[in-house]
């Protein structure tokens, strides 16, 4: 990531100035070009610089989508989905100017089918505001990146988190998807089958592609059981080597986690004083179980032993709803955490995965690099799929520390890449990941290119993220 690679775009100013006043005409008072809208629909909740839109429009149906996007397409002018503005590589920014579709009034549940364990949704509705919507059914979506972000964001940037060690990413979750393509007209990957052959699996192309391709309008997700019983609780370790074998054990064994989180010993710290609890600071696990009140107390036991093994402290486990709140409560508010370390520093969260054999010594030379450049960088990771994230917490206006910071994401993204890995993991590469992404994929990424050429000759959707199109 670098301040360097987030570049302006060619604004073609006479189409951007023909659409604002064709969207003014057609959407009234839901098309704001005020300096206040534009910020928030350009915020990156990272350091990177923000590239407002020219304009905001609010949709509420995929007929509003639609007649945008065939408007835009018109005159050649970029449109940028925004969701709640989570994503942390700079996927909002509009570095061509353009207008931003926000999806906030496209909320709703069009359909749900618990007999077949799915629903249908707009993009707009969060995972929250959806579980919500599901509780009445027993069921429930089990991804969970730790933000409330929207389905359609989640989808875009191919979510995961901490549950994703038991039910896969959201590529492994979104059965169909209708999208507006460049034309302006809609189209459907998929059927709601749950399994299909026919042609090209083009559900899995959308997702994961950051607006780039298309813009979604509904999503057709699977759903899952709420567990009859959940038991959680922590193990603290006596180095994040430990805490990692006792993960790849518990894997190998085929004990079927449901969340496992390695947090080290500066993240325990931050969490203890934000969140009011008491931990060993040492790296840690937060581990959850699914199942029955049976199955859930002998995966428990089971992980004890192994955590035993591994020299690690006794695992204090419980079922009790109330105090598993407060335990996940910390573990999601680790980012806020965090930043309460030190809050008048700014704050640049990046993740990487690689293959979980790695993930000890990728986090242990991370730590080292840490301490070698005296760097404030908590690390917290989806333990059980190798995936790590680090905030490192700096001065974003002394260019000496920025530079420090840079070339530390530099060689971690390296790092993970020199293992087999990945430089995002779920992140997404937006603006601040598309150098390592070449690195990563080599000629690979001049296909992408085909295939966004191929779908959007014209570049209008969302440019200058992943990789710049012209190249």
């Amino acid at each position: 990531m670098a301040v360097r690679d987030v570049k302006a775009g060619f604004r073609n100013e006479e189409g951007i100035g023909t659409v604002l006043g064709i969207l003014k005409q057609s959407f009234g008072e839901r098309f704001q070009t005020g300096q206040s809208f534009r910020e928030q629909h350009a915020h990156t909740t990272t350091y990177l610089p923000a590239q407002l839109p020219d304009g905001v429009v609010f949709v509420e149906s995929a007929e509003d989508v639609k007649a945008v996007v065939k408007t835009c397409a018109a005159h050649r002018v970029p449109v940028i989905p925004f969701g709640v503005g989570s994503s942390l590589e700079g996927q909002v920014n509009a570095p061509s100017g353009g207008i931003s579709i926000d999806f906030s009034r496209m909320n709703r549940v069009l359909r749900v089918s618990p007999a077949d364990l799915d629903v249908t949704v707009e993009p707009g509705i969060t995972r929250e505001e959806l579980n919500r919507e599901l509780r009445d059914t027993g069921l429930f979506f089990p991804i969970d990146p730790g933000a409330n972000a929207t389905i359609g964001g989640m989808v875009a940037t191919r979510a995961s988190g901490t549950n994703a060690v038991r039910y896969g990413t959201m590529k492994d979750n979104v059965l169909s998807l209708t999208v507006v393509a460049a034309d302006g007209e809609e189209i459907r990957t998929a059927r709601r089958a749950r399994k299909s052959s026919a042609g090209y699996d083009l559900t899995r192309l959308f997702v994961g592609s950051e607006g780039t391709l298309g813009v979604i309008t509904s999503i057709t997700l699977r759903l899952q059981g709420i567990p009859e019983k959940i038991g959680g609780g922590v193990c603290a370790f006596p180095s994040v080597a430990a805490a990692c074998d006792a993960v790849i054990m518990t894997i190998q064994m085929g004990i079927p986690v449901a969340r496992i989180e390695l947090l080290d010993e500066v993240q325990m710290r931050a969490c203890n004083a934000y969140s009011k609890l008491s931990y060993p600071e040492k790296p840690t696990l937060f581990l959850e179980f699914h199942g029955t009140e049976e199955t859930v107390a002998l995966q428990s036991a089971q992980f004890s032993e192994i955590a035993a093994e591994c020299g690690g402290d006794e695992f204090r486990w419980t079922a009790n709803a109330e105090e598993r709140a407060k335990l996940w409560n910390a573990r999601h508010n680790a980012y806020w955490a965090s930043r309460a370390l030190a809050p008048e520093l700014d704050g640049l969260s990046t993740d990487v995965c690689v293959p979980i054999s790695r993930l000890a010594e990728c986090v242990a030379e991370t730590q080292a690099d840490i301490t070698e450049q005296g760097l404030l960088a908590p690390i917290v990771g989806h333990a059980g799929d190798g995936n790590f994230h680090v905030l490192v917490l700096f001065d974003g206006k002394d260019p000496t520390s920025v530079a420090k910071v840079e070339g530390f994401i530099e060689r971690l993204n390296r790092r993970a890449l020199a293992m087999d890995g990945t430089c995002t993991g779920e992140h997404g590469i937006g603006q601040g990941k598309m150098a390592f992404l070449e690195e990563e994929l080599g000629g690979a990424v001049d296909l992408m290119r085909s295939i966004k050429k191929s779908l959007d000759p014209d570049n209008i959707f969302n440019p200058g993220k992943i990789f710049h199109a012209g190249k």
